[in-house]
């Protein structure tokens, strides 16, 4: 019989044993546990967000292969010697760059990997209030020895005990707190007497508050809080997304406006170098001043210099730009210059006030800003009920069991029950006072931050407005400024070739040509880029999941209008 019985233990044990390594899972699946449930809370909130990535994964994508991209088979002679520079890189076009940016960026990946962290915390405290398993078993084995009185043989004793337990935790949103739990617990001499003694107890107990932290508004605030403030993060990630790709267009457009600058000084220097080898041709027969002919040799240099740091400002912002986009510096690439001519002034067709009409019930920021303001509402509230006395119904019940010379299991006729209150008297509440009063203070500061919020979204919307306005004016200007430069250069060719120009007018006019170009191609680039931050600001620039937009017009604006009104 006492075979048996260690048998049984011992097969007790084993069991426990193989259970545990069957839930010790892999961390493989942990982590897939992890990114399917984070995926399952992104697929119910991102409904709530207009514009949200609908295909969101933290996965990093990997780096892009570029070999699928057209060749640059040209050389550019206003690169010098470097004329091959860009012989055989790879071209990359405005949507080719964005497309890259969302897979590649260091900077919009972590920003991913935030919002995924934040929705792990989500899990977390949803967990809170689902059914919580808990288990524990331990084995022990032991050896005494008792010396034999008036002898020299000694007892010896062996013995294994055990227990295990099984528990079962429910946090109800009400407040309602149910716990239960089974344990049982044998002791097995191995040496005399051979019985199996053991004993078990299934212990309930649940508690209900009846005054403060009841109810479900109050007791589930810390998840109310999580599940809203979730929410707040994909707003704000999704507005990062409109501002990460206008940065990107605004970051191309500025390398290939640098190129532009490049071309115009290589094609200003070499108009000085000409006309500095004629006037040294006349000066050589007499028919120049030495004076004459050192100015435009000054002009010639310092047009020499302004296209070596043209050609570094270029370079430079272009290997930035590799780094926005999440390419090494090395990579030999070069941006389309095509999308600097597809280039033009747009109007918005779009009055101020209605742009700000829009932007008020649009913008993903300022409702966020609202939604805090109702947060701190009801933080006020949570504290108030913190002032209430503790009154808690408590009720528990036990049943046990034991047994000699077998496994116990318990007996429901031996059982044990109570129910009563638990009351804590509000004598000392001044951490509560605190917390109320800071409570208060934070919902005046929020109302505050709400009012700045719409203040700063007015200055914000008539800063773009301006800013397209002076762009706008600057192109039709620099228009202006090109055709006049340019026919004053004309006039001032003519004028040295017949030898009635004077260095001074040549220099100027060559250099207000060259300056006009570059403010030309300038305010094109800041026209566009204003558009587009115009767009954003309003909160109707919708973002594609390969980080391109949808074109904005007057009748997107309304439609978008018309949603929000009715949401």
């Amino acid at each position: 019989m006492g075979a048996i019985q260690l048998h049984r233990c011992v097969k007790i044990c084993c069991t426990v044993v193989a259970a545990l390594l069957l839930v010790s899972c892999s961390s493989k699946h942990y982590r897939a546990s992890a990114d399917k449930e984070t995926a399952a809370v992104l697929a119910q909130k991102t409904p709530l967000v207009q514009n949200m990535d609908t295909n969101f994964t933290v996965e990093a994508q990997g780096k892009s292969a570029l070999d699928d991209l057209p060749l640059f088979e040209k050389t550019e002679e206003y690169f010098g010697p470097d004329a091959d520079l860009e012989m055989n890189a790879r071209v990359i076009s405005l949507e080719k760059a964005l497309n890259l940016a969302v897979k590649q960026s260091h900077t919009y990946q972590n920003r991913k990997e935030d919002l995924y962290v934040r929705a792990l915390r989500l899990t977390l405290e949803r967990h809170e209030y689902a059914p919580l398993f808990s288990g524990r078993s331990r084995g022990r084995t032991s050896r005494s020895t008792t010396q034999v009185r008036g002898g020299v043989d000694q007892i010896v004793e062996r013995d294994v005990t055990g227990d295990q337990n099984a528990g079962l935790r429910m946090l109800s949103r009400a407040g309602t707190r149910l716990a239960t739990d089974f344990s049982t617990d044998f002791l097995r001499f191995i040496t005399g007497d051979p019985r199996l003694t053991s004993s078990s107890a299934l212990v309930g107990t649940l508690s209900q508050p009846l005054l403060r932290g009841s109810g479900a508004r109050i007791a589930a605030e810390r998840l109310t809080q999580a599940e809203r403030s979730f929410l707040y993060s994909m707003r704000d990630f999704t507005r990062y997304r409109k501002e990460f790709s206008v940065d990107i267009a605004s970051s191309y457009y500025n390398v290939l406006q640098n190129r532009d600058a490049v071309r115009n000084s290589w094609r200003g220097y070499q108009n000085f170098k000409a006309n500095v080898e004629r006037e040294r041709a006349f000066a050589e027969v007499g028919l120049r001043a030495r004076a004459q002919l050192e100015q435009l040799r000054q002009a010639e240099l310092s047009a020499e210099s302004k296209w070596i740091n043209a050609v570094r400002v270029y370079r430079q912002s272009l290997d930035k730009f590799k780094i926005d986009i999440g390419l090494p510096v090395e990579a030999d690439i070069v941006l389309d210059d095509s999308e600097l001519n597809k280039l033009e002034v747009v109007d918005p067709q779009l009055a101020l006030d209605e742009a700000l009409e829009v932007a008020l019930i649009s913008r993903l920021d300022l409702e966020t800003d609202r939604d805090e303001l109702i947060d701190a509402e009801r933080h006020i509230s949570v504290a108030k009920n913190a002032f209430l006395p503790q009154l808690d119904a408590v009720g528990s019940a036990n049943v046990s069991g034991n047994g000699r010379g077998g496994l116990s299991t318990p007996q429901w006729d031996r059982y044990r029950w109570n129910a009563g209150v638990d009351l804590d008297l509000p004598l000392n509440r001044k951490a509560q006072r605190n917390s109320y009063r800071e409570a208060i203070i934070r919902h005046e500061r929020a109302q505050r931050k709400l009012a700045l919020a719409v203040d700063n979204i007015k200055l914000q919307l008539a800063d773009d407005w301006r800013n397209l306005e002076q762009a706008k004016r600057n192109y039709e200007i620099s228009e202006v400024g090109v055709a006049i430069a340019a026919g004053r250069v004309e006039e001032q060719d003519l004028r040295q070739k017949l030898g009635r120009g004077t260095a001074r007018d040549m220099v100027d006019a060559q250099n207000d040509l060259i300056d006009s170009k570059n403010q030309r191609t300038s305010a094109l680039v800041s026209h566009t880029v204003a558009r587009l931050r115009f767009w954003r600001d309003i909160g109707i620039l919708i973002i594609k999941e390969n980080g391109e937009w949808d074109d904005v017009n007057r009748d997107d604006v309304v439609k978008q209008e018309n949603e929000f009104s009715d949401n």
